[in-house]
């Protein structure tokens, strides 16, 4: 997104205060709901003595989180706000890592990785994460780019972690 195209979508959240408020209420819901789903689900399987399946989304998010945070740190990539000179519509006073985003990461790794063993919960926390991604851009704390990247290796990660580890540890 330029300059100019952020600035316009900043007035028109800044021009009604309920749409600002409903836009970090996306953020915030969006973000709450796989923090708490994650250790509930892990929960629910522990309780149903499934403790494989539970190791295994345990792993497989708790691995791919480490190493993206790491790949992040390294790349460094400056956010739009620091970019483009903006006051971002979330309070941020982070500077760079911005690609991949690992809140978008994270919900669609934990959302893959529940399609596997929870499908309807793993649609709906993919859907929500439809909706931070869009909400991240907005707001001016992600680059289209860094979103895309963030839902595609969250997949990718799931995708291969479901694959390499076994459902009988």
């Amino acid at each position: 997104m330029t300059k100019a195209r952020l600035e316009t979508v900043f007035a028109w959240f800044r021009a009604r205060p309920a749409r600002l408020r409903a836009l970090r209420a996306v953020n915030f819901l969006c973000t709450a709901v796989p923090c708490g789903a994650f250790p509930a689900v892990l929960l629910w399987l522990a309780v149903r003595r499934e403790g494989a399946a539970a190791l295994r989304l345990l792993i497989t998010c708790g691995v791919s989180f480490a190493v993206l945070s790491v790949f992040r740190r390294l790349l460094n990539w400056p956010r739009p706000y620091e970019v483009y000179g903006l006051a971002p519509l979330f309070p941020k006073k982070t500077r760079g890592r911005s690609f991949p985003s690992r809140h978008v990461f994270s919900i669609f790794v934990i959302g893959t990785g529940l399609l596997y063993l929870l499908p309807p919960l793993g649609g709906v926390l993919l859907a929500l994460g439809a909706a931070l991604a869009a909400a991240r851009v907005l707001s001016g704390v992600h680059f289209v780019r860094d979103v895309l990247a963030g839902a595609a290796i969250g997949v990718f990660a799931a995708a291969v972690g479901f694959s390499l580890i076994p459902c009988a540890l």
